[in-house]
């Protein structure tokens, strides 16, 4: 109990997300697939987005619908670890622990044949482009990233770390008056390559060479 009020106190972020409940298989899959995709973590089901307890109504119904996400609608299929943990007034709080994957990237099923890559950007499981999509299978071949050419945008992010320690979603969207979405995108590829280093221990991410 110790242990899931300190997970809670971390507060969601890049290798944690509470959810109330599994609501279908679909939702939950996006999730689980941007974990394995990244470098893990846990979902604390029976949790709700500001971190009060909940509880679940069925632990082995919310286990049985994971185990369906993590076998029917992620490809490759997952393996999950799972716990029960009593909370106060008899509420079950299920930890999910997704293992970063050898296998990248796994794919969640969206919609009939529509099957997506995600990674896991702060707290959110961000869909991944073509290119990030083959970072992550090169990623498999061991701990060094294969360097590409950079285009301007990218260049502007490692230019301003060789004069300055960090740089954030915000900075760089100043930086360069572009949005969220470009920004986001071009972080993780350049994260995913082996350029810079992705940084989650404080309230604000922040990313270094």
């Amino acid at each position: 109990m110790t242990d899931l009020r300190e997970l809670i106190r971390q507060g969601e972020g890049e290798r944690l997300e509470f959810k109330k409940r599994t609501t279908h298989p679909t939702r939950i899959a996006r999730t689980l697939a941007s974990l394995a995709n990244t470098h893990g973590g846990r979902v604390l089901v029976g949790v709700d987005d500001d971190g009060r307890i909940v509880g679940v109504r069925d632990a082995e119904e919310e286990i049985y619908q994971l185990r369906q996400a993590a076998q029917h609608y992620i490809d490759p299929p997952l393996e999950l670890r799972f716990k029960e943990v009593e909370a106060e007034e008899d509420r079950v709080v299920v930890v999910v622990t997704v293992a970063e994957s050898p296998h990248k990237p796994h794919r969640a099923q969206v919609a009939e044949g529509d099957w997506r890559a995600y990674v896991r950007v702060r707290d959110e499981s961000v869909q991944t482009s073509q290119l990030t999509e083959k970072a992550l299978e090169r990623a498999d071949a061991g701990p060094r990233f294969e360097r590409i050419p950079l285009n301007k945008e990218e260049l502007a992010v490692l230019d301003y770390l060789q004069k300055n320690p960090r740089i954030t979603l915000a900075q760089y969207m100043k930086l360069l008056n572009i949005g969220q979405r470009r920004a986001y995108r071009t972080l993780i590829k350049l994260t995913l390559h082996g350029y810079i280093k992705h940084h989650d221990k404080q309230k604000e991410v922040y990313y270094t060479l």
